[in-house]
């Protein structure tokens, strides 16, 4: 059975392949801190983030992998024709996901949650776009 660390390392290789205008070059880290004058490129990190374990049935265990990916770019302005690209390549994530199956066999996606769109506070007072998508995936377990 594969590690919420694997999953992730799996969404990293998956991101590599989204379409689109931006190109996207993700990495994975345990703790996403940075220097905000790291910022002025797209950073996207990939941080596995949370597990919950459940009875599935009296021999079946279900694990749910939550994996969290936070977009992150400096910005001039807080302008919507300087986040609408940024907030467009996001969904643009969350739906290569929900299509692109990981390299890890077992694994399935189950489900993606876009929130906050925007950090507000990091815009203010940052004037940097942050997103954050959390992803699932479902593997199983035999007890």
């Amino acid at each position: 059975m594969a590690t919420t660390a694997e999953i992730a390392d799996a969404v990293v290789a998956a991101l590599a392949s989204v379409p689109g205008p931006i190109p996207v070059q993700a990495g994975r880290s345990w703790l996403p801190l940075a220097d905000l004058t790291e910022m002025e490129a797209l950073r996207v990190t990939v941080v596995p983030a949370g597990r919950t374990i459940a009875p599935a049935a009296r021999d079946l265990l279900v694990h749910d992998h939550r994996i969290e990916i936070a977009v992150q770019q400096r910005l001039t302005s807080d302008a919507a024709a300087d986040l609408d690209p940024l907030e467009a390549l996001v969904e643009r994530l969350a739906l290569h996901l929900a299509h692109t199956p990981l390299v890890i066999t077992g694994v399935s996606w189950v489900g993606a949650e876009h929130a906050p769109l925007v950090a507000h506070e990091h815009l203010n007072e940052l004037r940097q776009f942050t997103s954050l998508l959390v992803v699932t995936y479902r593997s199983w377990e035999t007890r």
